[in-house]
């Protein structure tokens, strides 16, 4: 049996609109999940649900309420709703990959850089990271000419295949998906499920959110399914 990476147990979150009189809205409530190294687990289900913000909440870029979330990282457990900002960046930087909705990037950084520097910050030699970043960049069909350009200006698909760039650029023992294929025609929308699909042959765990339904049948094992709370 494939080793558990992610491990979630009663995670909850709650939002305080403090500008609106302190009013409360719950965004998820009683998640519980387990996801395998190999596995790839859709979140489903209507709009407002809070798939997108679990995803944040495993990331840390959310506190949850309540609940934990341990990620596996060099051998050991990280609960990653209690760890050190420290220990937060050292997952991340290793073993936990995000593909988000939205690009968000330091300006006027090339492409060809914005993807390599994930490489870099592992100690993979400068030329080596570029020349991968390039192999990449080209498998998702971002003209050459773009590569030496910031991003800012790119239609949306094309920066969501930067994003995807991002993310996929290492072999992250752990992947989170955020819609990775919203914005994209066919041919690309190929080439990513080829990607997530290598992801799992590799041994990744992956929790992603696909509303397509046929990327969704595809890379998925199994779905969990959330509903908007009561």
């Amino acid at each position: 049996m494939n080793a558990t990476m992610i491990s979630i147990r009663s995670l909850a979150k709650t939002f305080t609109l403090h500008t609106q009189g302190g009013t409360q809205i719950r965004a998820f409530d009683g998640v519980d999940l387990d996801v395998a190294a190999g596995e790839c687990v859709a979140l489903h289900g209507p709009s407002g649900a809070g798939k997108s913000s679990l995803l944040r909440s495993v990331y840390a870029n959310y506190r949850p309420s309540s609940g934990s979330v341990v990620v596996r990282h060099n051998g050991a457990c990280v609960d990653m709703t209690a760890a050190q900002p420290r220990d937060i960046l050292d997952v991340r930087r290793k073993t936990l990959g995000y593909v988000s909705q939205f690009l968000r990037v330091i300006p006027r950084v090339a492409t060809r850089d914005l993807v390599s520097e994930r490489l870099a910050a592992i100690g993979v030699d400068a030329d080596e990271a570029r020349a991968r970043a390039e192999a990449l960049l080209a498998r998702l069909n971002i003209p050459e000419r773009l590569w030496s350009l910031a991003p800012a200006t790119f239609s949306g698909g094309e920066q969501q295949r930067v994003n995807i760039a991002r993310g996929f650029i290492r072999d992250y023992p752990v992947l989170l998906l955020d819609e990775p294929t919203a914005s994209l025609d066919g041919d690309n929308r190929r080439t990513v499920v080829d990607m997530i699909l290598e992801a799992k042959g590799r041994g990744a765990a992956i929790v992603g959110i696909f509303h397509d339904d046929d990327v969704r049948v595809r890379v998925a094992d199994r779905c969990l399914r959330l509903s908007r709370p009561e």
